[in-house]
């Protein structure tokens, strides 16, 4: 049941006092590309809806899974502004921050593998080909821990493998940040972070995003997530355009060695992320008041949608099994039903579990240790 590679940014969100209305923007758009490409590449929906429309879907189910970079640069960008707003060294202790970001994104993500897995059973005699035979414990225990790819097993969800590599990535950069205060007293020592995080980036697009292999590990996507980090604090440099136009040179060599489709979106998305930082900085609103709402509005429960979405599919793929004779028509009514639904519900899941999970202070009941 795992999902295609592609390369996921947090679908997590920013605090409402800090929206950025383009950063909400991209967002809602690529959560919105990753939920169709999933419904017309699984099930009896997914064949009716290239009987109906073969063009459209046969393109959404071939390049819907690329939005998934853009969720990679907006994660960099963000865990960058959240760490290192100055391109510092980071201050705050690593255990915590990984340990926090662990909760934050395992809860929400096990609560959703239990309604997959409850919707499996449900529809497991309709649709058995994405009903998992069997289930271990250790694959259960593998999933919990976000380790399932590394320690090679099939993921029980789509979107899986996107979770593990979200908190690798976090880790990684948060490494990064770490190293960059050990050892360096030199007023220069805030640029060190920034230049880790590029050696790194371009090692990943020179190198590592080359090996298919590795897809299973942060450095295989953090070309798209420095891009993201490299975006913010070239922001704050008064020769920024200078550090843009080398930034998209050597992104623009790694290409011309190797081209990657899904890389070229990363540095179009980033691009367009460092124009649109800019205009948002010098109070151009790029979007009228009204619009920034409402895609806030959209943007908000996109990691809700994201796990939320697949079991829905799977209740509806059910139904549609069962329905005798359907039509492509009825495939594309139900297929509009999967993505209402789904977007539906990502709201009170986020209120009540991603939200929750968010706020949660894992070190509450051990004062000691978080004083020191």
């Amino acid at each position: 049941m795992s999902a295609p590679s592609g390369g996921r940014a947090t679908l997590t969100m920013s605090t409402p006092s800090r929206r950025l209305p383009h950063i909400d923007a991209l967002k809602a758009v690529a959560a919105q590309a990753i939920v169709l490409h999933h419904l017309v590449s699984y099930g009896p929906i997914a064949r009716a809806a290239h009987e109906a429309l073969p063009l459209l879907a046969g393109l959404m189910h071939q390049y819907g899974r690329m939005a998934v970079q853009v969720f990679l640069v907006v994660g960099g960008y963000l865990s960058a502004r959240g760490l290192s707003p100055r391109g510092q060294a980071l201050q705050a202790p690593l255990p915590e921050l990984l340990w926090r970001r662990y909760l934050r994104l395992v809860l929400p993500f096990l609560a959703a593998l239990a309604l997959t897995l409850g919707a499996c059973g449900l529809i497991a005699s309709s649709w058995p080909e994405l009903v998992p035979t069997e289930i271990s414990l250790g694959q259960l225990f593998a999933h919990a821990l976000l380790l399932h790819d590394v320690l090679g097993y099939e993921a029980l969800t789509v979107g899986a493998w996107y979770v593990a590599i979200d908190l690798q990535l976090f880790a990684l950069l948060a490494g990064l940040l770490w190293l960059a205060r050990r050892g360096w007293r030199h007023p220069s020592r805030l640029v060190v972070g920034p230049l880790l995080v590029a050696v790194v980036a371009l090692a990943s697009a020179f190198v590592f995003n080359r090996q298919p292999g590795l897809d299973a590990y942060a450095p295989y996507f953090f070309a798209a997530y420095g891009l993201g980090a490299l975006v913010h604090w070239l922001g704050l440099w008064q020769h920024r355009r200078a550090g843009l136009a080398l930034l998209a040179s050597a992104f623009g060599a790694a290409l011309a060695l190797d081209w990657r489709g899904r890389l070229a979106l990363a540095l179009a998305t980033a691009l367009w992320l460092a124009w649109a930082q800019q205009h948002h900085a010098a109070g151009r609103a790029l979007v009228p008041a009204a619009w920034a709402q409402r895609l806030a509005r959209w943007a908000t429960p996109s990691y809700a949608l994201f796990l939320l979405h697949f079991p829905v599919l799977l209740l509806t793929n059910g139904l549609m099994a069962h329905l005798p004779d359907a039509s492509p028509a009825v495939g594309l009514m139900l297929l509009a039903a999967t993505w209402l639904l789904a977007n539906c519900l990502a709201v009170p899941f986020h209120r009540w579990v991603e939200a929750p999970a968010a706020r949660l202070d894992p070190l509450a009941w051990l004062p000691r240790l978080r004083t020191a």
